[in-house]
């Protein structure tokens, strides 16, 4: 790292494996970064010289174990645009900002913070934001979260995670709800990563939504089903998002989804496909199945789906497999690509 930290004319600094610390000299002398990644790394902190780094635009913290928190001299990069925290192993995404955060006027994608601290009132100040990803959501700060999103207007990706919580032995991370919320007008990418009591309608309504990733929802068929008439979804990812052990024709009629082009799956008790009517997913392409442990039978109605190009699977039941490569092939033939 020392010879690194000569190098006074650096752009870009990437640190990815076993670096047990950052030293200074990072901030003092590489004063000309404008982009510094740290992956799979461990750090007790970062240092406080990360302050030096005037024109630093991104900071990239990717499967880090540490830091816990980012150092409040950060606040004074007033070029920093993106400040990404993905994956911190030991606390589960929740890296603390500085509380003075709403200070930086050129910020555009802030992922991975945690929500309380009262973070969730400063982000009512960076009505800039186009990417905004939020752990440990929860009915703390529910109400100063939604009404500092809804005056983000050219926010454009949203990102929330539950906060985790015990009832009895089962560990829940329960996703507050959000109502009343109006959804900024320009959003295009939700994510939402927790157990909804109910799908939410400012979700369903959505007019200009493009791409959808539900994960560990819990709901049921007939709420899932709501999301077909979405006019402009073309990516949905549905991960344990319903508990379900067949899916029917009612998950998606004639000219539903009707811009839907990539189609995930996964769901841990999921059997069987049933039916799917004519003219249903009129602009689907890619259907992945993954992590389906249980799904044995493919439906006949296939064909319905007249663009369909890719069909992958990863970890569905043995039996499946035999199958589509003997005696009920007849259903994937027509399919440019099967994985």
């Amino acid at each position: 790292m020392q010879s690194i930290c000569q190098l006074q004319f650096l752009l870009v600094l990437e640190i990815c494996g076993d670096i047990e610390f950052l030293p200074d000299e990072v901030g003092l002398n590489l004063v000309q970064l404008t982009y510094l990644g740290l992956f799979n790394s461990y750090f007790p902190k970062l240092p406080r010289t990360l302050g030096n780094l005037q024109k630093l635009q991104t900071l990239d913290i990717f499967s880090c174990r540490s830091p816990s928190e980012i150092p409040i001299e950060v606040l004074k990069i007033q070029q920093l645009k993106h400040l990404l925290l993905w994956s911190n192993n030991d606390l589960k995404g929740e890296v603390r900002v500085p509380k003075e955060i709403g200070m930086l006027v050129n910020f555009q994608t802030c992922a991975g913070v945690y929500a309380g601290d009262v973070i969730a009132n400063e982000l009512a100040t960076l009505t800039q934001l186009r990417k905004l990803a939020v752990s440990s959501v929860s009915e703390d700060h529910a109400v100063d979260l939604a009404s500092a999103i809804m005056k983000m207007e050219n926010l454009i990706s949203l990102s929330l995670t539950a906060k985790d919580a015990v009832l009895g032995d089962t560990w829940l991370n329960l996703f507050p709800e959000f109502e009343p919320f109006s959804p900024p007008y320009l959003l295009l990418e939700v994510e939402l990563v927790g157990t909804l009591v109910d799908m939410p309608s400012w979700l369903a309504s959505m007019d200009n939504l493009t791409r959808l990733y539900l994960e560990y929802s819990d709901l049921s068929k007939n709420q899932i089903s709501v999301l077909q008439h979405l006019p402009k979804l073309k990516v949905l990812t549905l991960w344990s998002a319903f508990n379900a052990k067949m899916i029917g024709k009612d998950f998606c009629k004639a000219r539903g989804f009707p811009e839907l082009e990539y189609l995930r799956i996964s769901l841990d008790f999921f059997v069987e496909w049933t039916e799917v009517v004519n003219g249903a997913f009129p602009s689907l392409i890619f259907l992945k199945f993954v992590d389906c442990p249980t799904l044995k039978f493919l439906l006949e109605g296939l064909k319905n789906i007249s663009k369909l190009q890719i069909l992958e699977f990863w970890e569905v039941h043995e039996d499946l497999s035999r199958r589509l490569q003997g005696e009920e092939n007849y259903k994937i033939k027509h399919i440019s690509k099967v994985i």
